[in-house]
């Protein structure tokens, strides 16, 4: 009887093996045929665009390269290809969009280091936007996602385009009151403060499947730890004196970033270790880009870290972890020393994965490990950005830095309509005079005014609100905890009262893109469901080839005297 019962079993399992739903048919020779010919219709297509594309692309790098500067002759080249590929290939381009971004100060600064340069990234994301458009206006597919969050937005939308309207248009630019141009100013402004909202169409549409989710997680792995082992060759550089750094300077130079000081990767950077200040940009334009982007990668490499299906690749999370957490502390920037660990506690905390002592135990004692050894081996660095960070805590205390500019702004109101967009973003200086205020809710309300800031306060909220309520529904437990990762952030973003990071890279991208992903996750975990139903319904078929019945099998599982893995 227990041989019997043993063979029953294999027979199951070599029938349950058979019925694979992954498992692909084999296609016929026409099929095959028909697939191989599609293919290279595509090739075919693609080299036609590319080769139309390149003709004006060259032309004006030629022009460029010979009448100005052969550096920007190169900008051409790259550019117009990019624009026209960017709308034929839209999800490509978001793609190059994400890949870019962390090096494009690098990229920037390697070209000569024009403003207009700092705006080359959206040459990849605005015709994408354009083309993914278009082409949910061909599929009937709706633009406007997620619905819910379409009246806050519109809100926020509608008051600051009056701001653009009678504030900088009238206001300023046709009234004569104010040189430079401020509507081109507003206009600007206005793409810096709402520009980058439609990435949560984009990331909708981007990311259709498990496949994609689990591809963005780790390519954005795989980008911190690029990028923050250029800094690392950077750091060692410097230390080793193949660049100068700021160090031979004299005066209030030894205590500013510089452009000329620029070593092997990135931009602007301050190194004068005589003085005991260091402010490294990593492969940004400035250090201040590098700690966001390092305190934005403290939740990206921590989701594939507690996250993925992979060991392998959660083993390689821990390693990103790690590299953040080693960079915040070399490159000097205060604040990304502060809230890496601050921002790694809470997203243990508030995604629950602190009660996941499988792995949550491996991961703390490793990041641990590298930090006992950072302090071994560099004492003196430990303690001199310690030493930093409480000389400015007691010099400009955090709350009544963020108390003055609360004032500053709420007693310079022009009008219920603010003061005009752009007239508080730094970015926007070449159109015309800006006033600088270093945090962002006191920004939104200088530029917008106290109505203005009160309907994106509520926006913020909404879409707050709406990606916890979508990332809770979800019935897939690794979906739910990329979720949780996912909103974490947005949470942090939302209500941070300390700079401006909404304002620039890479927060302005991952805060709206991110969202976007979370609003994806339901038709992902639908998908999900559907295959795991099959996978049931297809396991359960098996038995009555064995003679049978439904009603029987399930009480032998209760009983125990069979087994199936259902999945």
């Amino acid at each position: 009887m227990p041989k019997s019962k043993s063979k029953s079993k294999q027979k199951l399992k070599k029938g349950k093996k058979k019925s694979k739903p992954s498992e692909k048919p084999t296609l016929s020779l026409k099929e095959q045929l028909a697939q191989k010919r599609k293919k290279q219709k595509e090739i075919q297509e693609l080299i036609k665009w590319i080769s139309i594309s390149l003709v004006p692309g060259i032309l004006l790098g030629l022009i460029l390269g010979v009448t100005k500067d052969p550096k920007l002759g190169v900008a051409p080249v790259v550019a117009i290809p990019a624009l026209i590929l960017s709308y034929k290939y839209p999800r490509q381009a978001l793609w190059a969009f994400l890949i870019y971004m962390p090096f494009s100060g690098t990229v920037v600064y390697a070209l000569g280091g024009n403003a207009l340069l700092q705006l080359a990234k959206d040459g990849f994301y605005i015709p994408a936007l354009l083309g993914l458009v278009g082409e949910c206006k061909r599929k009937r597919q709706p633009i406007l996602v997620p619905k819910a969050l379409m009246p806050t937005f519109s809100i926020s939308l509608g008051l600051s385009i009056m701001t653009l309207i009678f504030v900088n248009l009238v206001q300023l630019q046709l009234s004569g009151k104010e040189t430079g141009q401020p509507f081109l100013q507003g206009i600007l402004g206005l793409k810096i403060f709402l520009g980058y909202v439609p990435l949560i169409f984009c990331a909708y549409y981007l990311i259709e499947d498990k496949k994609q989710l689990l591809f963005l997680a780790r390519l954005h792995l795989i980008l911190a730890i690029a990028c923050c082992a250029l800094s690392l060759v950077q750091y060692s550089m410097l230390q080793r004196g193949i660049c100068r750094g700021t160090d031979h300077l004299a005066g209030d130079l030894l205590f500013k970033a510089s452009v000329e000081a620029k070593c092997f990767v990135g931009g602007a950077l301050l190194y004068s270790p005589s003085q005991g200040v260091i402010r490294l940009p990593g492969t940004f334009v400035s250090p201040w880009h590098w700690g966001w982007f390092l305190i934005s990668n403290s939740v990206l490499t921590f989701a594939v870290a507690f996250c993925d299906t992979s060991p392998l690749w959660r083993l390689m999370g821990l390693g990103g972890m790690a590299i953040v957490f080693i960079n915040s502390v070399i490159c000097g920037q205060r604040i990304a020393l502060a809230l890496v660990p601050v921002v790694t506690v809470i997203l243990l905390v508030l995604t629950g994965q602190i009660a996941n002592l499988k792995r949550f135990l491996p991961i703390a004692v490793g990041i641990g490990l590298v930090i006992i050894i950072a302090m071994a081996t560099n004492p003196e660095v430990i303690q001199e950005r310690i030493a930093s960070f409480q000389g400015r805590a007691s010099a400009s205390p955090p709350d009544e830095f963020i108390k003055d500019q609360w004032q500053w702004a709420l007693g310079n109101q022009d009008g219920f309509l603010g003061n005009g967009l752009g007239r508080g973003t730094n970015s926007t200086r070449t159109f015309g005079e800006v006033s600088l205020i270093e945090t962002y809710f006191p920004k939104v309300i200088f530029e917008v005014g106290l109505l203005g800031f009160a309907a994106y306060m509520i926006f913020a909220s909404h879409l707050t609100g709406l990606t916890f309520k979508t990332y809770r529904s979800l019935k897939d437990k690794s979906l739910r905890d990329f979720g949780s990762c996912y909103w974490v952030f947005v949470l942090i973003i939302s209500y941070n009262t300390y700079w401006y990071p909404l304002d620039t890279d890479p927060v302005a991208v991952y805060y709206w893109f991110l969202a976007g992903v979370i609003f994806a996750l339901p038709k992902i975990d639908k998908q999900e469901q559907e295959k795991l139903k099959l996978a049931q319904e297809e396991n359960v078929e098996i038995l009555p080839k064995k003679g049978l019945s439904i009603k029987s099998k399930q009480s032998r599982m209760q009983d125990g005297n069979i087994r199936l893995d259902l999945g």
